[in-house]
Order: C-alpha cells, then structure tokens, then sequence
C-alpha cells in the first residue's frame, strides 16, 4: 500500500468516525430521526468507498446524501409533524413528562415556617424562632441530615438574606431532621416538610397526586386528565392524524385567514413574478438602445440594487416607507399633500411590499434580458422595420417570443422563490397589519411562509403540529403550480414560435 492509498484509507475512516460520532450524539439527545439518517449515509459512505465495484457511485454519492439529509428528510419529516400535536405545551415524549411530574414536590404548609441562618464559632445553624427548635453545627460544602433540637437562639453573626440567597442551591440539599419529622428549604426563607407532589400507580402510567386526586393520560390530545376531564400541563407529543388538516378546512379563525393569505400569495408570487420581469426587460431593451449616452452610468446604478444584500435594502426600505417618519411620506406630503399609512392600510401595505421586492428583484431579469437580447438576429427587425412594424409590434412578434422560452425556467425559480420568500415579510411588515377575528396570529400582508413561521414560533402559539401541516399544502401547491406554469409557459412558447 503507497503512502496515496494510505491517506486516503485515514481519510475514509475519519469521515465514518465523524459521522458514527455525530449519530450517536443525537441518539443519545433523542433525535432519533436525524441519527438514523446519518447511519444510513454512512454506511452507504462505508459500502461505496471501500468496495471497488459501486467506484462509479462515489461521483454522485455526496449528491444524492446532500438531497436526503437537507430536502428529502426535512419535507418528510415536517409531514410527519403535521400529524402530530407536537407544540410549545407538547414538546417532550410521555416518559419525560412522567419523570417531570414524579420530580415535583408538593410544601406541608403545617409544618412551613421561617427560619435565621447564624455564623458560629464551630459553623452555621438554622434557627426555626417559632418553634424555638435549632440545628446542629453544619457545613454548606456537604450534603448531609441535620438534626434539630430545643434550644435558645444561638449566639452568632445573623446571616443576611443575601448571603441565604447565595447559597440557596447547597441549603436544598440539607435535611433538618427532628424526631419524625423532615424539614427542606422551602423557599429564601422557610423550611418545611416536602413530600412527592404525584407517584405512578400502574403500567398506564396513571398518577395520584398527594391530595389523592388521580390523573390519567389520554394519548389522544396528548395530556393527563383529572376526573372532571380538565387537561394538565405540560403534555407529550402523540401521533393525533388529521386533525390539523381538519382545523385548517374547518376551524373558522384558522380557515378564513389561510384562505386569504393563499390567495394574497399566489398575487404577490405572481405579481413579483411579472413585476420583476416587466420592468427588467424594459430596462434592458432602454440599454439596448444605440442613441442612449452613458450606457455604462446607467448600468452600474441599476445594478446596484442586486449588488447590496437584500436584508439590508429591505431595512432601508422600512425606514423610507414609515408613515410617520419616512421620506416616501415627506416627498408625497410635500408635493400632493397626502401621506399614505403603509403600515395600517392592508392594500397599501400590500403595494408597498410589491414595490419593494420588484426593485429587488429586476436587476436580475435585467441582466438575463440584456444577455438573451442579444441572441435575437438583427436581420429580423430589419424585415420588420421594412414592412411597416412599430417598436410595440416587433416587441411582442419578435422579441418576447424569442426570449421567453430561455426565461421560463428563470420565472418558475422567481415564482417559487416568492412564494416562499419569507425574508422579506418579516424584516418589512412583520406580516402586519394583523387581521381581525382569527385564533391563531395572521397578518394582511402574510404569505403563507410568514404565516407558518408566526404559528410555529411566536410566543403566543408555537403550535409546529398546525405549522407543519400548512407547511406540506405549501410543498405539495408549490409543486403542482410550478408543474402547470411549466407545462402551460412552454405549450404558449412553443405557439409563439
């Protein structure tokens, strides 16, 4: 074996020892999903890269294990999460739910009472002044029983509640014994008697609390039930069907909105789209034109807005479009004495975002334009120019049809961009101004992406159950639109040829 083979062979097992390591971590940590994905890559890595007869798959190897681990298993496993009840109450599994529960203490609050923490010459003692009852000399350092027994209050440095306060993490872990009697910290400054607050009573899993009340799991929402049929949180992720499919076409406060915000996402993808487009062929064909001067002027500030990063156009554009302070307001009220609400008029606010996302968005048509203008021969414009056609005519008998199937690919990639083009609705609007009526947080100006986003994230909801399933109709209407775009923009290319 040469020193090449050698290398390469380390490299090898390094690669499978950092992915058997990575998997093994998230085993450990519960994320059984993705660890079982890493497995597989691996030893798919394992079977390819050490048998010479897969040599030809090791070429595609490291795409076809990017597409699962980053496409594949993400919009498989957010289906799955749109069939369960997975949320901000529902996050762990029902055995770590037990052990939270069975981990809870419940105070006596008859033997709750307050106590002094004294600095003597042979150590601390905690002094009860109510039942006159004092601990032996004791150590923070140690964890141990104390006893307590009758005695005057000792004479010592009285601790303030500060230094109790520093020190409340060791005193929890000191038991004051007197008699039968088990006394804990039961807060900064009383002791008590602390007792299991619930303990499993059979393999159901059922739980009795100390005041006797029994709770019993009911894997069907995924939370303990006392007898009056009231829920207790927090509860466990379990398997629930589709029942968030039938919120979504049923629950009145979830489907209104969805309604509208699908149809305002399919105007603002189609709107940018065509937007984007309209005025980036313009510009194009203005360059193209040969009486123009200072052609390069022209196309290094129409670039600019492609060359500066889009969050921080969008920021910008936020501050010019404020209806209180911005300068689109001052300008506007300054000449026709109107100072639009963009950010409280749904249909303005609506505008705004289509104004700002074609100015993003048409530097890139604008440099494809300029690049597919120049295929067109000029041969027939000039058979056009003789038999009579104007600008208007040759645009839409030459031009469009020779550049719009080259662009077809381009304009399904910017409508399903938009679709999903959360970025700017949050960094612009917020998905504000927020709409009236509805159960779950929902804004005028949200597309479907921000509106998953604020379900599965804001603090009022963080519902991922719901914003998985909207997140699969997002996929599977995605797809299907971009397949009949395709079909139908190459069945009107070929039409126009």
């Amino acid at each position: 074996m040469n020193i090449s083979s050698t290398i390469g062979l380390v490299i090898k097992l390094a690669i499978i020892a950092i992915l058997g390591y990575v998997a093994a971590t998230l085993f450990v940590s519960g994320e059984l999903s993705v660890a079982m994905m890493l497995v597989v890559i691996t030893a798919a890595f394992a079977i390819i890269f050490f048998f010479k007869r897969f040599y030809s798959v090791r070429f595609y190897y490291p795409a076809i294990a990017g597409l699962l681990l980053f496409t594949v298993f993400p919009v498989a496993y957010t289906s799955y999460v749109g069939f369960t009840n997975y949320g901000g109450a529902n996050l762990l599994t029902f055995e770590r739910i037990q052990n939270y529960f069975t981990s809870q203490v419940a105070i006596d609050k008859s033997t709750e009472e307050p106590f002094q923490l004294f600095e003597t010459a042979d150590g601390l003692r905690l002094w009860l002044p109510e039942s006159g009852l004092l601990s032996a000399p004791f150590k923070l350092a140690t964890p141990e029983a104390v006893t307590l027994q009758k005695a005057q209050e000792p004479k010592g440095e009285l601790l303030p509640l500060k230094a109790v306060v520093a020190n409340r993490e060791l005193l929890k872990l000191k038991e004051f014994t007197y008699d039968s009697l088990s006394l804990k910290t039961a807060g900064l400054k009383t002791v008590a008697s602390l007792q299991p607050a619930y303990r499993i009573i059979d393999a159901d899993g059922r739980l009795e609390s100390y005041k006797g009340e029994i709770l019993t799991p009911d894997h069907d929402v995924g939370f303990y039930r006392n007898a009056e049929g009231e829920t207790l949180k927090p509860g466990w992720k379990t398997w629930i069907g589709t029942r968030n499919f039938d919120r979504m076409f049923n629950s009145e406060g979830i489907k209104e909105p969805i309604v509208s915000i699908f149809i305002w996402t399919l105007i603002f993808a189609l709107g940018s789209m065509v937007g984007t487009f309209a005025v980036g062929i313009t510009l194009a064909l203005i360059l193209q034109w040969r009486e123009l001067k200072g052609k390069r002027l022209y196309r290094i500030l129409l670039i600019l807005p492609y060359a500066v990063p889009g969050f921080i156009s969008i920021l910008v554009f936020r501050g010019l479009f404020n209806q209180n302070f911005g300068e689109i307001n001052f300008i506007l009220e300054a000449l026709f004495d109107i100072a639009p609400n963009w950010n409280t008029d749904p249909f303005l606010a609506k505008a705004m975002v289509l104004i700002v996302n074609i100015w993003l968005g048409y530097p890139y048509m604008m440099l494809l334009g300029m690049g597919f203008l120049q295929s067109i021969p000029e041969d027939h414009y000039k058979a056009a120019a003789i038999e009579g056609a104007g600008p208007v005519r040759q645009f839409f008998s030459i031009t469009l049809p020779q550049i719009l199937p080259p662009f077809v690919p381009m304009l399904i990639a910017t409508f399903a961009f938009n679709f999903n083009n959360l970025v700017l609705i949050i960094l612009l609007t917020k998905g504000g101004p927020d709409m009236v009526g509805t159960v779950v947080p929902a804004g005028e100006t949200d597309i479907l992406a921000s509106f998953t986003y604020r379900i599965a994230f804001s603090d009022s909801s963080q519902d991922f159950g719901l914003a998985g399933a909207i997140s699969m109709l997002m996929f599977v209407v995605v797809a299907l639109i971009a397949y009949f775009n395709l079909a139908a923009m190459r069945k009107a290319a070929k039409g126009t040829r």
